[in-house]
């Protein structure tokens, strides 16, 4: 499997133009406004899940997100803790779900509260899902990426952005939870929301200790259409194949929900990965992530021979020992 993209060297210098919205922080601020007042009567609810795992605690935790509506995540957490714990929060890659109550286990294992947010509408590619996604959207490519490209409010991943973000409100008010002690992560897709949580956290919640994006996808949308030669990406090009005049309509929804405008608010201690045999998300979108940080203490671990797997285990272990080196505690 050859690069993908540009040489590693060029790579770490990576800055190019992205469109950025002048009301783009308006537009977010309005957005978490708006859900929290519509979910503010909502209280979370967490019960025991339905698992045969006896060596951990396991809950079903049901939120109101976007608009108010449920949305779920299990809470993993260690048998018999003492005291108030850190948290992981983690998203989920395309097209995936939670899963079955008990199926991740590690961050549990290794002494955390670990949340995984559902992904609304998904969950049927892999793992299996829980929260349908109610609200309607235009003529689209099969997919996400461009239900709603017509305007920025209707995008699909302004309800998803929306969501990871209210899973922190509630993630804080849970019991044997360290509010000050809360942690971002996912991979692909995972990685992208993480990004855009870790901007809107910070901004409307306030601080994280860590933000870890592992491959993370929907960052440069309009370069990464251009580079990448797989779905998801590729889901613009064939709308554009077909909607031949709204390229600039497509770009200007885009620029609210790319990554590297939301990295760009980040201040946590970030770790990132990229792996640089990557066919699905191409290296120079997640280094243009990267190098638009806000984040003074930051790290980006390379796996030049791997594709969209990235570091798989290996890369775990990499981000506990980091989260550990500044978990203060």
């Amino acid at each position: 499997m050859p690069l993908t993209d540009l040489p590693l060297d060029e790579l770490r210098d990576h800055r190019p133009t992205i469109r950025r919205p002048e009301d783009f922080d308006r537009f977010w601020a309005d957005t978490v406004a708006e859900a929290r007042a519509a979910g503010g009567d909502i209280t979370p609810t967490l019960v025991p899940a339905d698992t045969p795992v006896t060596g951990l605690v396991v809950e079903d935790l049901t939120f109101p997100g976007f608009a108010g509506d449920p949305v779920r995540a299990w809470v993993t957490r260690p048998v018999d803790a003492e005291g108030d714990l850190p948290v992981v929060v983690e998203y989920l890659g395309y097209n995936g779900g939670r899963g079955r109550p008990g199926e991740r286990v590690a961050w549990a294992l290794a002494g955390y509260v670990h949340v995984v947010m559902d992904t609304r509408g998904q969950g049927s590619g892999w793992g299996g899902g829980d929260t349908p996604d109610p609200h309607g959207a235009g003529p689209h490519i099969g997919g996400w990426m461009t239900s709603g490209i017509e305007r920025p409010d209707d995008h699909y991943y302004r309800r998803v952005f929306t969501d990871a973000v209210r899973l922190v409100d509630a993630v804080r008010t849970l019991p044997g939870v360290d509010p000050d002690r809360i942690a971002l992560t996912g991979g692909s897709q995972g990685g992208g929301i993480a990004i855009a949580a870790a901007a809107l956290v910070e901004a409307h919640v306030g601080p994280l200790v860590a933000v870890m994006p592992d491959v993370a996808f929907l960052c440069d949308w309009e370069h990464g259409a251009l580079v990448a030669v797989s779905d998801p990406y590729q889901e613009l090009v064939r709308y554009l194949a077909v909607h031949r005049d709204a390229a600039e309509t497509v770009w200007t929804t885009a620029s609210y929900l790319d990554g590297v405008n939301f990295a760009a608010g980040i201040t946590a201690p970030a770790l990132f990965s990229v792996a640089l045999m990557d066919e699905i998300v191409p290296p120079r979108t997640t280094f243009a992530a990267y190098n638009a940080l806000g984040s003074t203490d930051r790290e980006i671990e390379v796996y030049a021979y791997n594709g969209h797997e990235g570091g798989g285990f290996r890369h775990w272990e990499r981000q506990v020992a980091f989260l550990r080196a500044h978990d203060r505690g």
